[in-house]
């Protein structure tokens, strides 16, 4: 199967929810939860990504997370992963218990396609001080894709995690976990990099995003936002509308897109110092914002 028969299939199965100039809308990808150890990438933005998650909490965001949220390859289970970053996860039972979460399946999270294996780990977790289990996120589903369509006129953002335009790792998802858990996992500490990995192999991450275009070209320049090779992208109008929302691995910084009041833009969220020598986490405007409706295709 191609990777242009991949995304068309996707696109077609995926779940759509309505949006308009009043909705909040935040996309992260690629945060890559581990367990909190030296492969853990993740933990250096832990604080980070919390402090902006609660922002988006508290402002009335929802939250769409585009795939590879949890490190299920390097790591065997979600407990370790959940142990490791439990604040995290409340708050985002909170988004859950609110509507205001939807979750995509990536390659390092593909296990989530299983809806028995999301309710087995994901429904409840186990809280060692009450001595009984509790709700985590109860019926929750995740998707290979998401349609965000706009109630007035009708243009549609397609999200997707991405790895649909790469083979090996959509295909062959299973051996990359393989190699990953055995081999590049303990060489991670030597900072050898996986070359599996697009987002570690820039001529890999140029072959994905061409072919991502290219699908974009066939379907009448669709809006779409992918993650995977953890690159930020924000075109032009006029461009391919190709965005990506980068990743929350980044060295010192996370970056994602904002949908609201009918624009994107693409903003990073880093620890910033003080004149006195203080820290503080800091929002920072990338690009943007944009009109969406600046991105739809006009016709003769």
């Amino acid at each position: 199967m191609s990777s242009f028969t991949r995304l068309s299939r996707a696109y077609k199965n995926a779940k759509t929810l309505s949006f308009d100039d009043t909705s909040k809308i935040i996309l992260f990808s690629d945060c890559h939860r581990g367990d909190s150890s030296f492969a853990d990438e993740f933990a250096n933005n832990r604080n980070i990504y919390f402090h902006a998650l609660r922002h988006y909490f508290n402002e009335g965001f929802t939250y769409c997370e585009l795939g590879d949220g949890d490190e299920l390859w390097e790591n065997i289970s979600f407990d370790s992963i959940f142990n490791a970053h439990k604040n995290v996860y409340k708050l985002l039972k909170q988004f859950h218990m609110e509507k205001r979460l939807h979750m995509i399946w990536g390659n390092h999270d593909m296990v989530y396609k299983d809806p028995t294996y999301v309710q087995k780990n994901l429904s409840s977790y186990f809280e060692p001080i009450e001595d009984c289990n509790k709700e985590l996120f109860e019926d929750i589903n995740f998707h290979e894709a998401i349609i965000l369509k706009h109630k007035i006129s009708q243009q549609e953002v397609f999200l997707i995690h991405g790895h649909q335009a790469d083979w090996w790792n959509y295909t062959f998802w299973r051996w990359g976990r393989f190699l990953v858990r055995v081999l590049w996992k303990p060489l991670q500490v030597w900072g050898i990099a996986d070359p599996t990995s697009p987002a570690k192999n820039y001529k890999e991450l140029i072959k994905i995003e061409k072919r991502i275009k290219k699908w974009i070209l066939a379907k009448n320049e669709i809006l779409t936002v992918a993650g995977h090779t953890h690159r930020p992208r924000f075109p032009n109008p006029g461009d391919i509308p190709f965005f990506n929302d980068g990743s929350c691995v980044h060295p010192r910084s996370i970056t994602g897109l904002e949908i609201q009041k009918g624009t994107i833009a693409l903003i990073k969220w880093e620890i910033a110092t003080k004149d006195d020598g203080t820290l503080q986490i800091v929002r920072v405007l990338l690009e943007g914002p944009q009109q969406l409706i600046n991105y739809t295709k006009v016709r003769p």
